[in-house]
């Protein structure tokens, strides 16, 4: 089993000792049907300020199915996101507005906040065209796929972030052994 480490300070320090030199230009993109939901306990405020510290967020968008309430529309937006209406399938929305950011060369990385094995394609993709992915899942049904096709795992488990050491992590270490990977602040330099 992978080790894991949970905190926000924890997840901020992983992500701030992953960046390489210079500010990451980061779009995130949120499955809102799929994670704004009471039992994920979602809290958009702490992945915006996560994903700060490892660069400039120049895309936020929520996408929401039309029943979504004009309360959660309001919160959104109060929170600096783009909510997007879907009147169809949100996961096709989601996939052709990520597959167009693959292409942007204003975005070096794609955050997004989902379950969904449907996406594995769109992580795929972008990995492929040199673009850093961050996944952020919740427990239960977070798809292994979509996990394994991601450079960074963050999931979400009862309020709580914690993150997965995945083979970048390995590569990096230098080892092929999880329990040899450093944890933040051991051994690992913030930059």
């Amino acid at each position: 089993m992978k080790p894991m480490k949970s905190g926000f300070e924890s997840i901020r320090n992983y992500l701030g000792s992953k960046k390489e030199k210079g500010r990451r230009k980061i779009a995130l993109l949120v499955d809102g049907p799929n994670m704004l939901r009471k039992e994920f306990q979602t809290n958009l405020e702490e992945i915006r300020d996560v994903l700060k510290d490892y660069g400039s967020i120049k895309i936020g968008r929520v996408f929401l199915n039309q029943y979504a309430s004009d309360k959660l529309v309001e919160a959104i937006e109060t929170q600096g996101f783009e909510p997007i209406i879907c009147t169809s399938d949100v996961d096709v929305r989601l996939a052709v507005e990520g597959m167009e950011l693959v292409f942007s060369p204003v975005i070096d990385t794609i955050a997004l906040v989902t379950r969904d094995a449907d996406f594995k394609p769109l992580l795929s993709k972008a990995n492929e065209h040199g673009k850093e992915t961050i996944l952020f899942g919740a427990e239960p049904g977070l798809s292994v796929a979509l996990k394994n096709s991601a450079d960074y795992v963050i999931i979400l488990k009862e309020g709580i972030m914690e993150h997965e050491y995945n083979s970048r992590d390995l590569k990096e270490s230098g080892t092929e052994d999880f329990s040899e990977v450093p944890l933040p602040g051991e051994g690992q330099v913030k930059l």
